[in-house]
C-alpha cells in the first residue's frame, strides 16, 4: 500500500508539467474562440492525441497511479488551462469509469480502447444517466431496457439528457430501469455499440458555461443491444435485484445502483476540475492586483483586496487536499464512512464558485468584460454545483452517511 504523502513524486511533477505546458500553450490560447462558437474544439482534441495525454494508455497510468494523485493532478492543470475545452478532453473519462465501476474484464478491455480510438482516428464516448424529469431523482428514471431472452438482446426506450458527447459519441453508456418496483435499485447500465440503430442525437443546449464541450439530450427508440452489452452480465444483474428485492421485503439497507457507483468514482475529479478553475482565476486577480494601481498605489495595497486574495488561496488549498485526501483513499479501497468523495465535490465547487465571483470583483468592470478570462471562468464555475450531483445532493449524502438517517 502506497504511503500518503503531500509530495509529488519526480514522475508526478513531470507529468504536470507536460500538462501544464500543454493548458499553457495549447488550451489557453484557443480558449475564448472556442467558448464563443460553442462547439467541440476537435483540433485541440486531436493535438493533444498526438500527444498522447487524449489516450487511454495515458488515463489508465494515471488511475493506476498507486498514490491516488494521478487523475487529480492531470485534471487540475488541464481546467486551469480552460473548463470548457478541458471537458471535451475528459469527457470519455465518465463513461470510462462507468464501465470500470459496473463491467467486466472482458467488457473493460473491449469497450474502453474504442471509446478513446487513436491518435489518427479520434473517437469520444458520452455516459447517459439524466433525464428531463429525473436529475438529481435518480428513481424517477423513465428509460427502460427490456430483456428478449429469444434473441439475447435487450431493448432500450428513453430520452436521456445533459449527456455529455451525447449524439456524437462513439459509444454511449445508458443507464436504464430493468426493475421499476425496485426504484433507483432496479436500473442497470449498457453499452451501445457505434451506429446502433435506433440512437439519434436530440437537443443539443446552449450553456450559461463550458461552451466548448458538447451537451446533448440522447433519443433512445426500440435500440436493440446484445445480451453482452449489459455492464457486469445477466448473471450478476440477476442475483443484484434478487438481493435487492430480499432488502426490500426485509426493510434492509440499500443496494448502490449503476449510476452512483460511476458518480461516487468521479466525484474527487470534478473537485479537482474545480480546483484546477479556481486556481486560474485566483493567479489572475493576483497578477491584476499586484500591477492595477488606484490612488497612487497597487490595488493590492488595499486591506480588503489582499484579504480577499487570501481568503481564496487558502479555500483553494483547503479544498485541493480535500480531494487529494478523497482521490487517495478510493485508490488504497478505503471506504468512503463520511461521505469523503462527497465532501471533496462538494467544498471545491463551492469554492469555485466564490473565488472566481471575487476575482470579477478584484478586476472591476474589466472582470465584466470578455476582455479578461475571469468572466469566462466564473460562467463556468458554475456547472461545479450541478453536474454530477447538486451542491445539495452533496450534502444531502453527508448528513446521510454522518447520521444514519434517512433524511429527505
Amino acid at each position: 500500500m502506497a504511503e500518503f504523502t503531500l509530495e509529488l513524486n519526480d514522475d508526478q511533477k513531470q507529468v504536470r508539467d507536460w500538462l501544464h505546458g500543454f493548458a499553457a500553450d495549447v488550451i489557453r490560447p484557443a480558449a475564448s474562440e472556442w467558448d464563443e462558437r460553442e462547439e467541440m474544439p476537435w483540433p485541440v482534441i486531436q493535438e493533444a492525441a498526438k500527444l498522447g495525454i487524449y489516450s487511454l494508455d495515458f488515463y489508465a497510468q494515471q488511475f493506476f497511479d498507486p498514490t491516488g494523485l494521478g487523475i487529480p493532478m492531470a485534471v487540475e492543470e488541464l481546467f486551469w488551462g480552460d473548463a470548457g475545452i478541458a471537458l471535451s478532453i475528459v469527457g470519455t473519462g465518465l463513461a470510462a469509469v462507468g464501465v470500470l465501476a459496473n463491467g467486466t474484464e472482458e467488457q473493460i478491455g473491449t469497450w474502453i480502447p474504442q471509446m478513446y480510438g487513436d491518435a489518427k482516428d479520434v473517437k469520444v464516448a458520452a455516459f447517459c444517466s439524466s433525464e428531463p424529469d429525473a436529475g438529481s431523482d435518480v428513481a424517477s428514471m423513465r428509460t427502460r431496457a427490456v430483456y428478449d431472452q429469444a434473441k439475447d438482446e435487450w431493448v432500450l426506450n428513453g430520452t436521456k439528457t445533459w449527456a455529455t458527447n451525447g449524439g456524437i459519441a462513439n459509444v454511449h453508456v445508458v443507464v436504464a430501469v430493468v426493475d421499476a418496483e425496485l426504484g433507483s435499485k432496479g436500473h442497470a447500465s449498457f453499452i451501445v455499440p457505434p451506429n446502433t440503430p435506433g440512437l439519434s442525437q436530440g437537443q443539443k443546449f446552449k450553456k450559461h458555461g463550458i461552451r466548448a464541450s458538447h451537451t446533448a439530450e440522447v433519443v433512445l427508440e426500440d435500440v436493440r443491444v446484445p445480451g453482452h452489452c449489459l455492464l457486469g452480465g445477466k448473471e450478476k444483474l440477476d442475483q443484484r435485484l434478487a438481493r435487492a428485492r430480499e432488502r426490500a421485503a426485509s426493510g434492509g439497507e440499500r443496494v448502490k445502483n449503476a449510476a452512483m457507483a460511476t458518480f461516487e468514482a468521479s466525484r474527487p475529479a470534478v473537485g479537482a476540475m474545480a480546483v484546477g478553475t479556481a486556481r486560474a482565476a485566483y493567479e489572475v486577480a493576483l497578477d491584476y492586483a499586484k500591477t492595477r494601481t488606484q490612488f497612487g498605489r497597487p490595488i493590492i495595497d488595499n486591506q480588503g483586496v489582499a484579504f480577499q486574495l487570501a481568503d481564496m488561496r487558502t479555500q483553494i488549498d483547503a479544498a485541493r487536499l480535500l480531494v487529494w485526501r478523497a482521490s487517495w483513499m478510493a485508490s488504497t479501497d478505503k471506504p468512503f464512512t463520511s461521505a469523503e468523495g462527497s465532501m471533496s465535490k462538494l467544498y471545491a465547487s463551492e469554492t469555485a464558485k466564490k473565488v472566481t465571483a471575487q476575482a470579477v470583483q478584484i478586476l472591476g468592470g474589466n472582470g465584466f468584460t470578455r476582455e479578461y478570462p475571469v468572466e469566462r471562468m466564473h460562467r463556468d464555475a458554475a456547472i461545479y454545483t450541478i453536474f454530477e450531483g447538486t451542491s445539495e445532493i452533496q450534502r444531502l449524502v453527508i448528513a446521510r452517511t454522518l447520521s444514519g438517517v434517512p433524511i429527505r
